[in-house]
């Protein structure tokens, strides 16, 4: 498959969160399989170098530059006369697509054209199986005109909503796909606050939807633009939830809590940062799912001894609390392990029920405000006794719905189950 994407326009050479589209174009391919045979980016006049393609990005693609300042219906013809009988994937380098639709696209056996949901938008991606089959009118503008030339002349199929599988199991929800003409800064700054929204999980907590969301935008957007991998953001977050474990201990409440909260905001910076700068990797998952998943126990145990676990001991009620909130945490991360082994999603996407109940179980960004809270008008000890009946009624609930969508229910015997379709905040 060749792929050609046209960078002529001097608005290719803009960054949405420190990534040209250009760039962002080459990011979906490289999680394309099979990968392109040639990569073909025709930036006019200008120097390839003014599209900042990172060098490990070049080394990974078989990518040509071309430099030309002939009318877009040549230099489209001259790459499907190249292409031959190959398939080929044309893309713009101001239209910045959906990351999901190459993949999609690029399965079709018919000319196939994808254009921005918004009519008003003038962008559009297209597939030719057969590249050299296809005509090139002389009076061709630019991509999108000739991709709606093709559809109107009914030699391509449009490729729509209806078409696309657009559920993200990492957000737990399903995303329509987008797509925007990149043509000028106030256009890229709209774009990045529709993407930094649509990043956000469909069933989280109130605290990661409403209330870092204003923090993380501020952080986001300066570490893109330095380059900053989120793995580092992610050793940072682990130090701070670690530093904090021995002041929560000896009752050093205030700075226990600053490095508390400052861990629970970097917690969504990285996830953030990686899945908007394509920078996600393997071990970055397994840092902040692991660190996710290790710490809020042990941050327990410490708020217990900050409370004089030592001096009254395992044996006393505050110790049985301690016993009880470790218990039913592990107890309910297993039960929650149950539910995707028979719908490959998240628990939580099962009904609108649920990804409501998400936003309030006895989690690290419920339980840490209402030990706040609880520090700060001296019900410390009471809040603790509040967090683990929590932990309790958290893991009594996804016990008793599990067994009643598996075994009363028996949701898993229909094939036609699906998740549900939590809505995207993006106000």
């Amino acid at each position: 498959m060749l792929v050609w994407i046209d960078a002529v326009h001097p608005a290719a050479r803009l960054q949405v969160f420190g990534l040209t589209v250009t760039e962002r174009h080459l990011q979906a391919l490289l999680r394309l399989e099979p990968k392109p045979t040639q990569v073909i980016i025709d930036v006019g006049s200008k120097d390839p170098a003014e599209l900042r393609i990172p060098a490990r990005v070049l080394n990974a693609l078989p990518i040509v530059t071309t430099q030309s300042s002939a009318p877009f219906a040549e230099r489209l013809r001259a790459v499907l006369t190249r292409a031959g009988d190959a398939p080929v994937l044309l893309l713009d380098g101001t239209s910045l697509g959906d990351q999901r639709l190459h993949g999609q696209l690029i399965k079709a056996e018919h000319n196939l054209a994808v254009f921005a949901p918004d009519a008003g938008e003038p962008a559009a991606m297209l597939f030719l199986p057969r590249g050299g089959s296809v005509e090139v009118p002389d009076d061709a503008p630019e991509l999108t005109s000739f991709a709606r030339g093709l559809v109107a002349a009914r030699l391509a199929e449009q490729f729509t909503q209806d078409r696309f599988d657009g559920f993200i199991r990492k957000l737990r929800r399903t995303v329509p796909f987008y797509m925007f003409r990149v043509l000028d800064r106030a256009k890229t700054a709209e774009i990045q606050r529709f993407l930094f929204w649509s990043n956000y999980k469909g069933s989280t907590d109130i605290f990661t939807r409403y209330v870092y969301p204003p923090l993380v935008w501020l952080m986001v957007r300066p570490l893109a633009r330095a380059r900053i991998h989120p793995n580092l953001v992610t050793l940072v977050s682990i130090a701070l939830t670690f530093g904090a474990v021995p002041f929560f201990a000896a009752g050093n409440w205030v700075v226990g809590f600053l490095m508390a909260y400052g861990m629970s905001v970097l917690d969504s910076v990285d996830g953030k940062l990686a899945r908007l700068t394509f920078t996600d990797s393997r071990l970055g998952n397994f840092l902040d799912h692991g660190l996710d998943m290790v710490h809020p126990p042990i941050w327990y145990v410490a708020w217990a001894y900050g409370l004089g676990l030592t001096a009254q001991g395992w044996n006393s009620p505050l110790g049985w609390a301690t016993i009880a909130i470790l218990v039913f945490y592990v107890l309910d991360r297993l039960i929650l392990k149950i539910y995707p082994r028979f719908f490959q999603r998240g628990f939580h996407t099962h009904s609108k029920l649920d990804a409501t109940v998400r936003s309030f179980i006895a989690r690290r960004n419920i339980n840490l405000p209402v030990f706040l809270l609880g520090c700060i008008f001296g019900l410390a000890r009471e809040a603790f006794f509040l967090i683990a009946a929590w932990q309790v009624a958290t893991a009594a609930y996804h016990g008793i719905r599990t067994f009643w969508i598996l075994v009363v229910q028996k949701a898993h015997r229909n094939p036609h189950a699906k998740p549900v379709h939590v809505a995207a905040d993006l106000d």
